[in-house]
C-alpha cells in the first residue's frame, strides 16, 4: 500500500516537474522575427516586473557598427559582424550562457560605413548557418564549425543591384530550402540548403529592384506562397514552383524596410517610410488566378512604420510607427488607431518583440527597454530599464531560454528576463 502511494506520489511529482519544464522550455529563435517569422516567442514564465537595476546582464560583447541582430539555436547565438580595421565580414557563433566565442567565419570584404554597416540576421537550422552580407554575398556555413560549405554572389549570379545603405534582407529559412529576393534577373529564388542549387526562380521581366524588405511566408486562399515588398507594391510567389501569383501596383518611395505581412488568410499589409504610408490588400482565388483589391490605403499623415514589420496579435497590429515618429501603436485590422504611447514614451525607430503576453520595446535613441502589456485596450507599461546607451538602437531583438539579446551600434548584450 505504502509502495503504491509512494509510486503514485512519485509519478505525480514527475508529472508536475515535466509540466513545469514544458512551460519553461527554451524555444529557439532561428531567424529574423523568430521561429514563425512573426515577431513572437512562445516562451512563458518571464518576469513581469524587473529589479531596480533592470534585468540581470549576463554578458556583453563589442560589435562593429550596425544593426545586425542575432539568431539563437541550441544554446548558441549566431550573428553577423564587420571588422573595419581588417576589412573583414564575419559570422560568429557564441555561447548563449556566457557570450564566449565558439567559432568565427571571416572573409575579406571592403565595406564602407553608410548609415553603419551590418543589418541582417543569419538563418540557422542547427546544421547550416545562412548569412547574407551587405554587398549581397550569400554564405552557407557549417553550424558546428563555421566552415563555409557553399557561397553565392547575387550581384554576379542575378545582376542584382545593391540597395541604398546596403543589403537589409534576411534569408527565409524553410524545411528544405532558403528563399531570398534578388531583383535583377529574378524577383525571388529558392535554393537547396545543402548545395545552394536553385530549386526555382521567379521571372522578373519588369526588372523590379531589390529592397530592404525580407521574404515572408503566407497561406492565402489556401495556397502557400512567399510575400515580398517592392517599390512597386506587394506581390506573392508560389511556394511550389516560384510562379508569380499576384501583384498589387502601389508606389513606395526610395526604400522599403518593413516586410509585407499576411494578417489573416486573405489580407496583406505593407508599410514603409519616405512619405509612402501603408496599404492593406485582399488576395482571393478567382478562376485559377488571384484577384487583388485594396481594403484601405493610408497616407503618411495617417500611419506608417519606417523600419520594423508590425506584429499581429489578438486581431490587432502593433508597431512603432507614426502619425508622429516613434509612437508604439495598436491598430485594428481595419487600420483604425486604438491607442498609442503618446505622452508616455517615444521609441524613434526602436525594435519590439512579443513574448508571454508582453511587448519588449526598445527606445531607438536612448537604449531604454520598456516592458508593455500586450493589451488591445490601452498602453500599460509594466517595467523599464536602461540596457543600452544608443544612439540608433534599431537592431531586432532575439529571445531564447529566458535570455533576451539586444544591441546598439557597438555592443551586444544578453539579459535574463526570466529571473532564475
Amino acid at each position: 500500500m505504502h509502495t503504491r502511494r509512494a509510486l503514485s506520489c512519485m509519478i505525480l511529482t514527475c508529472g508536475v516537474v515535466a509540466a513545469s519544464m514544458a512551460t519553461l522550455r527554451a524555444e529557439d529563435w532561428p531567424q529574423f522575427r523568430g521561429p514563425a517569422r512573426d515577431g513572437m516567442s512562445r516562451e512563458t514564465g518571464l518576469l513581469r516586473q524587473w529589479p531596480p537595476g533592470g534585468p540581470k546582464v549576463l554578458w556583453t560583447v563589442p560589435v562593429g557598427q550596425g544593426y545586425a541582430g542575432a539568431a539563437i539555436v541550441g544554446g548558441r547565438v549566431y550573428h553577423n559582424d564587420y571588422d573595419e580595421k581588417k576589412n573583414e565580414w564575419g559570422v560568429y557563433a557564441r555561447s548563449l550562457a556566457d557570450g564566449k566565442e565558439i567559432w568565427h567565419f571571416k572573409e575579406f570584404r571592403v565595406i564602407r560605413p553608410n548609415h553603419a554597416i551590418t543589418r541582417t540576421v543569419p538563418a540557422v537550422d542547427g546544421r547550416y548557418v545562412f548569412s547574407l552580407d551587405p554587398k549581397l554575398g550569400l554564405h552557407c556555413l557549417d553550424a558546428k564549425t563555421g566552415k563555409q560549405l557553399w557561397a553565392r554572389d547575387l550581384v554576379a549570379d542575378y545582376k542584382t543591384i545593391i540597395p541604398p545603405w546596403y543589403n537589409g534582407q534576411n534569408p527565409l529559412l524553410e524545411q528544405d530550402r532558403i528563399v531570398i529576393a534578388t531583383g535583377g534577373d529574378a524577383i525571388m529564388v529558392a535554393l537547396d540548403k545543402a548545395t545552394g542549387k536553385e530549386i526555382w526562380r521567379t521571372a522578373n521581366p519588369r526588372k523590379l529592384v531589390l529592397t530592404h524588405a525580407s521574404v515572408m511566408p503566407a497561406v492565402l486562399g489556401g495556397v502557400k506562397q512567399y510575400l515580398y515588398g517592392t517599390l512597386n507594391g506587394p506581390l506573392g510567389v508560389s511556394a511550389a514552383d516560384g510562379t508569380l501569383l499576384w501583384e498589387y501596383p502601389r508606389k513606395f518611395n526610395v526604400a522599403v524596410a518593413p516586410s509585407p505581412l499576411a494578417v489573416d488568410a486573405q489580407r496583406v499589409f505593407m508599410t514603409a517610410s519616405f512619405d509612402a504610408g501603408s496599404v492593406m490588400v485582399r488576395v482571393q482565388p478567382d478562376s485559377g488566378r488571384f484577384r487583388v483589391e485594396s481594403v484601405f490605403d493610408m497616407k503618411l499623415n495617417e500611419w506608417n512604420s519606417e523600419v520594423h514589420t508590425p506584429i499581429v496579435y489578438k486581431g490587432h497590429m502593433f508597431a512603432v510607427g507614426k502619425k508622429r515618429r516613434g509612437l508604439f501603436t495598436c491598430l485594428t485590422l481595419d487600420g483604425k488607431e486604438v491607442w498609442t504611447s503618446d505622452g508616455k514614451a517615444a521609441f524613434d525607430l526602436g525594435s519590439f518583440l512579443l513574448a508571454d503576453g508582453m511587448f519588449f520595446v526598445l527606445e531607438g535613441k536612448t537604449g531604454m527597454l520598456r516592458l508593455v502589456e500586450a493589451s488591445t485596450t490601452g498602453y500599460k507599461e509594466l517595467a523599464s530599464a536602461q540596457v543600452l546607451s544608443g544612439p540608433d538602437v534599431w537592431g531586432p531583438m532575439a529571445l531564447s531560454d529566458g535570455k533576451l539579446i539586444v544591441r546598439d551600434l557597438t555592443r551586444m548584450v544578453a539579459l535574463d528576463v526570466r529571473g532564475r
